[in-house]
């Protein structure tokens, strides 16, 4: 069971944007398909596809009424050291997980199901018990959607580690002149702590007020953390330790060799599943 559970999660995370929301899909499906007939079944990994699709979008339909007004952030998974038996590229980038909030569960799912794992409309429709017609409709809904959508990485060729090794030294500088030069001109942050921790400001834009607020949280709450550079969802990160206890993830977002868009997870909860 652990190589369906491997194979499964890059679908059940993809459209819930939570580690232990798609631990708990996979779950159910495998303790259901444990106790049904299947003789009938031709595809076996084909039918819990369809399974644990369908239960995280059930899923994600309860959790965004619950999250509903206030700033939700996906869970972050740790593609630099991700367990081999799970196809990392297989899970999508953090600013597209970010994205995809925009959009009901079945858009999600039909958006990821044909850009991500590449299928087409006939198995879109299959999976998700639709037509072919209708899967067509909700992928041009989806991409209207998600103007900002891009597929590709501007940075392929940047040096992240030098790069943030710079940020950090200008964090810990408080210069304000270089963090600015670095800052994308609509550069947005978003800040999620969860249920348990209030943030200072939950969006904050704009080159001067987001410098503002990096400086003013390092100075606050962060100068006695141990910094470690890693990669988040494909996309480079900090993390904030307290001697073992990781207190902030920050996921960076760049744009032509500036920072676009920062998000910073503090919620303990989201947190507790990244082990690095």
């Amino acid at each position: 069971m652990k190589n369906y559970q491997n194979k499964l999660f890059p679908y059940a995370y993809n459209v819930l944007g939570s580690v232990e929301d798609a631990k708990d899909a996979i779950q159910d499906v495998l303790v259901k398909y444990l106790s049904i007939e299947k003789t009938e079944i031709e595809n076996e990994m084909g039918y819990l596809i369809k399974a644990v699709v369908n239960q995280s979008i059930n899923i994600k339909k309860k959790k965004s009424k619950i999250t509903v007004n206030k700033m939700w952030l996906p869970e972050p998974f740790a593609t630099e050291n991700a367990d081999d038996n799970i196809n990392s590229e297989e899970i999508i980038s953090y600013s597209l997980l970010v994205l995809l909030e925009k959009l009901t569960p079945k858009e999600r799912a039909v958006f990821i199901l044909k850009e991500v794992f590449d299928y087409s409309h006939k198995e879109v429709a299959k999976t998700i018990d639709t037509t072919i017609e209708n899967s067509r409709k909700i992928l041009s809904r989806t991409k209207i959607k998600l103007v900002e959508y891009r597929a590709e990485n501007q940075n392929s060729s940047l040096n992240t580690s030098t790069y943030f090794q710079n940020y950090i030294h200008i964090i810990k500088n408080g210069d304000v002149k270089s963090l600015e030069k670095i800052l994308s001109e609509d550069i947005s942050l978003s800040a999620d702590g969860g249920s348990k921790i209030k943030v200072i400001r939950e969006l904050t834009t704009g080159k001067r007020a987001t410098s503002n607020l990096l400086l003013y949280v390092y100075r606050t709450y962060q100068k006695l953390l141990t910094i470690k550079i890693t990669t988040i969802n494909h996309q480079p990160a900090l993390l904030f330790y307290q001697d073992d206890t990781l207190i902030n993830c920050q996921i960076f977002e760049l744009e032509n060799n500036k920072i676009k868009q920062v998000f910073s997870v503090i919620d303990p909860e989201k947190l507790s599943s990244l082990f690095l």
